[in-house]
């Protein structure tokens, strides 16, 4: 059995975002969006505006965010959001949702910018209304951070989109991951640090009463890759593509082959992976040709 591999798209792309996804992103089962607002004055894509563009596009993909940052939308309107795509999509959407971290996009954008603890309490009372949006309405919701009355989510979505929680914080995120999420997104670079956070999950969902086994847990990671480790230090050294020193993986295919591979072996159910040389679709093919097929259960 084939694991699914997601292909993440980078917010800076903005208008090339299409017409690279256009000549890459056949071979992959899903489509993955940035939520981002501001990055200073760099050029930065609105994640749900790309989501609803890529459902349309792509008509075989699922599609996602990695993800949505929740202090961006009122929880219930983004229930319906959510609602109204899965039912126009046939059913492709992912509700992939993260308590936000940019503090920039917050001060420039108006939001407030609580603490972490707060943002990751908001999370949690965000997916609840989520999820009783979409099975029983009308809901009645009185939380320490959001109120609803009588909110109503018609037609509602069949079938409601699986919930991903984004992030690694071990005292509150992962408790919020083992509370409410369907799937986990973690940040993959290296087995120890992956052990370490299954680890921390594992005892929350012990805590919860949550069965640890039943969470799919997705990796994520941006790819650096090239045919030889010369190559590979050439396009480092050349300062062309982004860094991936906090959230990739860099190599030859083999190598790449063997660090998921070692993912998949911890338990590992899907894989999203994004290029540090987009829009340059270099990466992107030499991975779908050389290291695509290696990624089976």
């Amino acid at each position: 059995m084939a694991i699914p591999v997601g292909l993440n798209i980078f917010s800076g792309l903005v208008a090339a975002t299409m017409p690279y996804l256009d000549a890459t992103v056949a071979p992959f089962e899903s489509i993955w969006m940035p939520d981002h607002v501001q990055y200073a004055n760099r050029n930065v894509a609105e994640g749900w505006s790309l989501l609803v563009y890529a459902l349309a596009r792509y008509e075989d993909k699922v599609c996602g965010h990695q993800v949505l940052c929740n202090s961006f939308r009122n929880p219930a309107h983004l229930a319906k959001m959510a609602a109204t795509c899965q039912t126009l999509s046939g059913g492709r959407v992912i509700l992939g949702i993260g308590a936000g971290w940019n503090e920039e996009e917050y001060l420039a954008y108006g939001w407030p910018f609580p603490s972490n603890r707060v943002r990751i309490e908001q999370l949690a009372e965000a997916i609840q209304i989520c999820r009783a949006m979409w099975s029983d309405t009308p809901v009645t919701f009185h939380g320490k951070h959001y109120q609803l009355e009588n909110a109503y989510c018609e037609p509602k979505p069949e079938p409601a989109p699986p919930v991903m929680v984004g992030g690694s914080g071990e005292k509150y995120l992962l408790r919020v991951v083992a509370q409410h999420a369907d799937w986990w997104n973690y940040i993959y670079q290296t087995p120890d640090a992956y052990a370490h956070k299954q680890e921390v999950l594992k005892q929350h969902c012990r805590e919860v009463g949550r069965d640890y086994d039943e969470i799919v847990q997705v990796v994520a990671s941006q790819i650096l890759i090239a045919e030889t480790e010369d190559e590979v230090r050439r396009i480092q050294e050349s300062g062309t593509t982004r860094s991936v020193s906090s959230n990739g993986l860099v190599g030859t295919p083999d190598q790449i082959i063997e660090a998921l591979q070692s993912a998949l072996r911890m338990g590992a159910g899907r894989i999203n992976v994004s290029f540090a040389d987009t829009p340059r679709t270099d990466g992107t093919l030499l991975f779908s040709e050389r290291v695509l097929p290696h990624l089976a259960a």
